[in-house]
């Protein structure tokens, strides 16, 4: 079942949502960042947050976006191999405390946006929270 609107028009495919954990979860890599949320925005959907997963050694990263739809919870998975993905923040306000968090917390850059210190004080660097292993 597709919790899109079949009357929108979206770059996701409604054959590719699977329950997991009580999460309603995209299942295809692609579209990327930026067309998921437009296509959240387009069904009234509400962004909830991101969830950053460092993965071991030369991995990358995890990010899990999540969104609300109805009260229904929509997971979207994407993985990066380097430090960069898209930010969203000009498309959802609401993803603007989390970005900061994760670009200072990880060492991410979320492309496209200019940040304010969140918990960092000047001088300091983010990836604070980096393994050993993949530390810059």
């Amino acid at each position: 079942m597709n919790p899109l609107d079949a009357t929108v028009e979206s770059p996701l495919a409604a054959d590719v949502w699977a329950d997991r954990y009580g999460i309603r979860w995209y299942s295809d890599p692609e579209p990327g960042v930026r067309d998921v949320a437009r296509a959240m925005n387009a069904v009234g959907a509400r962004f909830v947050t991101i969830t950053a997963y460092q993965l071991p050694k030369e991995e990358g990263f995890r990010f899990e976006y999540h969104w609300d739809l109805a009260g229904r919870l929509l997971g979207f998975t994407f993985q990066i191999s380097g430090s960069s993905i898209e930010s969203i923040y000009d498309l959802s306000e609401g993803a603007d405390w989390i970005e900061r968090e994760v670009h200072e917390e990880y060492g991410i850059d979320f492309a496209g946006r200019v940040y304010e210190p969140l918990l960092l004080r000047a001088g300091q660097t983010g990836g604070v929270n980096l393994r050993e292993e993949v530390a810059r």
